[in-house]
């Protein structure tokens, strides 16, 4: 049989490991009565949607099983990401919230079933391929951190960038851990995230700075920590900026951390500089907060806003 030609990616792909995919049900309430959504969810899915919005190409890695799962795999195709799926006997995650009182009320939550061994195995295959033919990947984390062992991010990360790949991650806890074993190039996180691993005893300038200089002793390349309306701080070389946010309205604040790190990763994959990317990603994250969905945003105003963004002395 005559080989295939090699596949040609454009330089604006980006893997995206997502484990275990969510299905989110929100009951509103317009005049007509209950107004009921039904999303694809998880950090890695909205970060995809943000990609996306931002002109690059993602492509999600994970595993879809029992009666969920293909719908989510639907929905997150539908919003124009590619999926290298595993198919699975476990059930995915579901969340289903009640804010027709405008107050957001937990119905039901199930963050899905742990992955097996062999889906373990099947899962890694497909992000390290995928993760080859990409410039840049994006580790996420599951709804519950114990679904998936936290050694596969370590061996993740490291056989990604041993072979030339540029790893991204947003995480916390022994997930982070191993992902600094494996060695990460761009980390953000948030301040309540340091202060509740232990990294950092307040949430100062001062504190957070030198814990994020002990990240970068322990793996981490670029760190970006996120303040909520505060400046975030970013580690980039050698030096420490604070990161002003546009002046904006706040509708939902969920969802900005998520969407911030996936404008750090579109300016990356689009060949912008560390500045320059934290600036996107700052003005991506503002603009989620104005808006309900997560991951929602759009090109042209973040890049309005990212003109906007300063990156000063903390």
């Amino acid at each position: 049989a005559p080989v295939p030609p090699p596949r040609t990616v454009p330089m604006t792909q980006v893997m995206i490991f997502a484990p275990v995919p969510l299905l989110t049900v929100t009951i509103e309430h317009d005049e007509t009565g209950p107004d009921v959504h039904v999303h694809c969810g998880g950090q890695g899915v909205w970060q995809a949607r943000a990609l996306n919005a931002l002109g690059v190409h993602p492509v999600l890695c994970g595993a879809f099983g029992a009666e969920c799962g293909p719908i989510i795999r639907r929905l997150v195709e539908s919003e124009g990401s590619t999926v290298r799926a595993v198919e699975r006997e476990g059930r995915n995650g579901v969340f289903v919230h009640d804010r027709r009182d405008n107050e957001r009320i937990t119905v039901a939550e199930q963050p899905g079933d742990v992955l097996t061994r062999h889906e373990l195995d099947d899962l890694y295959t497909l992000c390290l391929t995928e993760g080859l033919r990409s410039e840049i990947s994006v580790l996420s984390g599951p709804a519950d951190p114990t679904l998936v062992e936290a050694d596969t991010y370590r061996r993740l990360a490291g056989d990604l960038r041993a072979n030339g790949g540029t790893v991204v991650v947003d995480l916390c806890g022994p997930l982070l851990d191993a992902c600094l074993e494996g060695g990460v190039d761009l980390l953000k996180t948030s301040h309540e995230e340091m202060i509740a691993d232990g990294r950092a005893d307040s949430d100062e300038p001062a504190a957070l700075i030198e814990a994020m200089r002990v990240l970068r002793e322990r793996g981490a390349g670029t760190v970006v920590v996120s303040r909520a309306e505060r400046p975030a701080l970013a580690l980039i070389d050698d030096d420490v900026v604070a990161v002003s946010l546009p002046d904006v309205q706040v509708v939902d604040p969920r969802g900005a951390g998520d969407t911030m790190t996936a404008g750090i990763t579109a300016a990356l994959a689009q060949g912008a500089g560390l500045r320059e990317a934290v600036r996107l990603g700052a003005a991506a994250g503002a603009l989620n907060v104005t808006r309900h969905g997560l991951g929602t945003i759009k090109d042209e105003a973040v890049r309005e806003l990212a003109k906007r963004v300063s990156l000063t002395e903390p």
